[in-house]
């Protein structure tokens, strides 16, 4: 699957010239003009690296990297008009990834988008969960699972619940800390129906969805994975 990126930038002429780029060379995009819209899509779709302008009409785009960061750790390059070193070291210190002026070269920002997904993707040597009894595999690199040898298709959020447990195995994880990383900061109904999508994963990944192996449930705590 492509990555994804959000493009938050509040000129058009800019707007249209990332997206004509970025989707000439595969990537999936999502665009936003405003910090709420920004932070809203971020939370929705997930993308895996956002280009951020500073400079946005309803909020500062520092306000946008703390937004973000208070609940992922997605690539964030800044790409903005302020030149000044005091601008760059406050987005960095704030929990923005690399720095880019404006104007830039096309091709030394998409260098930059490049490797910062080589930056977050996960150490091979890691990318792949499997079960001790080896019935269940998550490769997290390709995204992908199987169970018993045979491929098992998830939808968006299930994966995005599996993907949390494999990259955090025998931890405790708290219902807020799940529903934050997967929905975002702003969840509401979905807490009722967290519980609706763990019982969806465990009939396709547990032997006995009834009685849980590998995703167990802690009363009044959270969940936790066993592989």
């Amino acid at each position: 699957m492509s990555a994804s990126v959000l493009v938050v930038e509040d000129d058009p002429q800019i707007t249209r010239a990332l997206l004509v780029n970025l989707k000439a060379r595969g990537y999936r995009t999502h665009q936003a003009a405003t910090g709420r819209q920004a932070l809203a899509v971020a939370a929705h779709e997930h993308p895996d690296v956002v280009l951020l302008d500073l400079g946005l009409p309803d909020m500062e785009g520092r306000e946008v990297i703390e937004g973000i960061r208070g609940w992922s750790q997605v690539p964030i390059i800044v790409v903005s008009a302020r030149n000044e070193s005091h601008s760059k070291v406050d987005a960095l210190d704030r929990g923005a990834d690399d720095y880019v002026a404006k104007p830039f070269a096309m091709d030394e920002l998409l260098a930059r988008l490049r490797a910062a997904l080589r930056r977050a993707q996960p150490d091979p040597a890691g990318a792949v969960v499997t079960t001790s009894d080896g019935r269940v595999r998550i490769d997290l690199a390709q995204r992908s699972l199987t169970v018993a040898g045979e491929p098992v298709r998830l939808t968006k959020l299930e994966w995005r619940l599996v993907e949390v447990f494999a990259r955090n195995p025998h931890r405790l994880i708290g219902r807020t800390e799940l529903l934050t990383t997967v929905w975002g900061p702003d969840y509401g109904e979905e807490a009722n129906s967290l519980r609706v999508y763990m019982s969806q994963i465990r009939a396709k990944l547990e032997p006995e969805p009834s009685h849980p192996r590998y995703f167990l449930t802690e009363l009044g705590m959270g969940y936790r994975f066993t592989p």
